[in-house]
């Protein structure tokens, strides 16, 4: 069955960045209302759906900052640009946000927006190699024009590689078993299609999750690992933060718990920087004020989900800058990740989304 493409929180996502009631009693005002003439960032561009909505509800002397890796998706912005001269359109990843800024000579910005993971016209070609249900070339990069494709590293890593990369990304607990049997796989030859991939893990996944294919997780963390996805996020995440000015907001889109633990525990560590000396005999007055407001958490309803099932998993989550000024170093201690992201976090990351 063929999707077509839907925008995943759509109006939910364009609230986040400019309405002044979003995630407030409305006791409670907005100090700032987002201003409609500003500069705004989507993350991921896609297909634009998140992007077009932002632009229709900006002013004519707003400015939309695009970024995309996939090529088809830039050729879509490079359109959209050519229709609206508010539209600035990078060929890069959202870890790039802070050279990207100063190269365009700007400081601050209004509202920055990251809709994470693979698109669903990504996975509904088969030749990008992302969907364990179409046959295709096992490529998986988000950024068809550089980098290494799934069947190269599965074709060079060792056991022990592949079995922490599916361990670490895709949570799986078979993870020793699927790596090892994709090692005795190269004996005959390399894996070069999806369909041999997830023909291989469903021989070697004993159980399987209820309403889930039991190569779900390994491509997922296949996924995750060539395009350093957590890595590129970790990256983006302090940089959007130092970049927002007061009242500016972020909101972030995840669909796996992975990536929203990460957005969570980073807004809250900006929300809450002194949690850790709660009990200490500190006086209010000289702990560390809060960074961020939270402004909360939104989920698919159920006409989304029914409508688009792609949706049920998404999270939205949303914070908004206080006045407190943040140092890049700062807001990078507000983000952990899991094991091997760390190493490509610290190789400083070769791939955005």
């Amino acid at each position: 069955m063929a999707y077509s493409h839907r925008t995943v929180l759509l109006e939910p996502a364009i609230d986040a960045l400019l309405s002044p009631a979003f995630g407030r009693r409305s006791a409670v005002p907005a100090v700032n209302a987002p201003p409609l003439d500003g500069v705004y960032v989507d993350g991921t561009f896609g297909r634009g759906g998140h992007s077009r909505l932002l632009l229709s509800r900006l002013a004519p002397q707003a400015r939309l900052l695009v970024f995309d890796k996939d090529p088809v998706a830039i050729a879509e912005a490079q359109a959209l640009r050519a229709a609206d001269g508010r539209v600035e359109v990078v060929h890069d990843g959202f870890a790039s946000l802070d050279t990207q800024l100063d190269r365009l000579g700007i400081t601050l910005v209004d509202g920055v927006l990251l809709d994470l993971g693979v698109s669903s016209p990504q996975i509904d070609e088969a030749e990008r190699g992302f969907s364990f249900m179409r046959d295709g070339p096992l490529d998986m990069r988000m950024d068809t024009s550089r980098g290494q494709t799934a069947a190269q590293w599965l074709a060079e890593a060792d056991q022990e590689q592949i079995k922490e990369v599916i361990a670490d990304y895709g949570e799986e607990r078979f993870a020793f078993q699927i790596a090892k049997a994709i090692v005795a796989r190269r004996q005959s030859g390399p894996l070069r299609t999806t369909g041999e991939l997830a023909q291989l893990v469903a021989g070697t996944v004993r159980t399987r999750e209820k309403g889930q294919h039991p190569a779900t997780r390994t491509f997922q963390a296949i996924r995750i690992h060539i395009n350093e996805e957590l890595a590129q996020l970790a990256r983006a995440l302090p940089t959007a933060l130092t970049r927002l000015r007061a009242g500016g907001r972020m909101a972030v889109i995840s669909f796996h718990s992975l990536e929203d633990r990460m957005v969570k525990q980073c807004f809250a560590a900006a929300a809450h920087p002194g949690r850790d000396r709660a009990r200490l005999p500190i006086p209010e007055r000289d702990m560390p004020q809060p960074y961020v407001t939270l402004l909360g958490r939104v989920q698919a309803d159920e006409t989304e989900v029914a409508d688009n099932v792609r949706a049920r998993s998404a999270v939205l989550r949303v914070a908004e800058r206080t006045g407190v000024p943040l140092s890049p170093e700062e807001a990078a201690d507000f983000v952990r990740l899991p094991g091997r992201a760390s190493a490509q976090q610290r190789r400083g990351g070769r791939a955005a989304r």
